[in-house]
């Protein structure tokens, strides 16, 4: 099938990175699907920028939807330092989103992306229309503040292992769980061109200690989020224990939660065959 210059670009491989300065920073992002009608908004985990965003996740929801992926404030393209808060994090979030002039959004989140996304609908609940909290966890949660422990010890195996670390953060360290990881690293260098600037190690740690502060802090009012939301997690995650997915779902009342078997943090990566159509039918209805 041959395409017009008109037709929106529906592959994140891709999707041009563009920036728009808002309040002081420069914020570096990338658009697909058609335009018109609430944005998908993305919020991404903890160390990633634009290249980690699985395309098998991205391009079923792009295909109907317009779909935003962006470098948080400090991270890969964008300019300025991270802050050492999920909150003020949250804060950036905002300032980039009403910088491109948008005053509502569908939000599709992931780990540390999933507690910026809580902290902003929180706080903004008139711009967020539904929510889809992936391997995240609620501020105060049981055992986040472990996050920079298991990560660090995840470094060194893959380090020691000639691997990338996500292979050992994400899946599980069984047959299946291996082919998944594997599979998922390669998907993330299907995009050959105008690839993000890897986080930096301060940028790095700056973000595993507002993780450690959030799982630390009070817990928040999560019955204030009224919002439909779809919570989805592998049952397995060793950096934002499963039952904290649980919990969520518990606490954000009238949500889904979808729970996939003998997969860790990246269950909705391993499972991206299954998961994609049902997040692309819940933020469709």
């Amino acid at each position: 099938m041959s395409t017009t210059s008109s037709d929106p670009i529906t592959s994140y491989a891709q999707a041009p990175t563009r920036t728009l300065s808002t309040g002081g920073v420069t914020f570096a992002y990338r658009e697909l699907g058609p335009k018109g009608g609430v944005p998908v908004v993305f919020f991404v985990h903890l160390a990633a920028t634009l290249d980690n965003w699985d395309p098998r996740i991205v391009d079923p929801i792009a295909k109907d939807r317009h779909v935003i992926t962006f470098d948080n404030r400090g991270v890969g393209a964008s300019t300025g330092e991270v802050p050492d808060s999920v909150e003020a994090m949250a804060d950036d979030a905002y300032a980039f989103i009403r910088g491109l002039a948008f005053d509502t959004i569908d939000v599709f989140a992931f780990s540390l992306g999933g507690m910026v996304a809580q902290a902003l609908v929180v706080k903004h609940p008139e711009l967020v229309r539904k929510l889809v909290l992936t391997g995240t966890g609620p501020a105060g949660g049981k055992d986040i503040d472990k996050v920079a422990g298991t990560t660090y010890y995840d470094i060194l195996r893959a380090t020691l292992t000639r691997s990338d670390p996500k292979e050992f953060l994400f899946f599980n360290r069984n047959a299946t769980g291996k082919l998944a990881a594997k599979a998922f690293v390669r998907r993330l260098q299907e995009r050959t061109v105008d690839r993000d600037a890897p986080i930096t190690t301060k940028a790095f740690r700056t973000q595993l200690k507002a993780i450690k502060k959030w799982g630390r802090s009070a817990p928040a009012d999560l019955s204030k989020i009224t919002q439909p939301a779809l919570i989805a997690n592998g049952d397995n995650d060793r950096m934002v224990p499963s039952v904290l997915s649980e919990d969520l779902h518990r606490r954000i009342r009238g949500s889904e939660l979808v729970i996939y078997r003998d997969s860790g943090h990246g269950g909705i990566f391993q499972f991206h065959e299954q998961f994609a159509p049902v997040a692309v039918s819940f933020l469709a209805r």
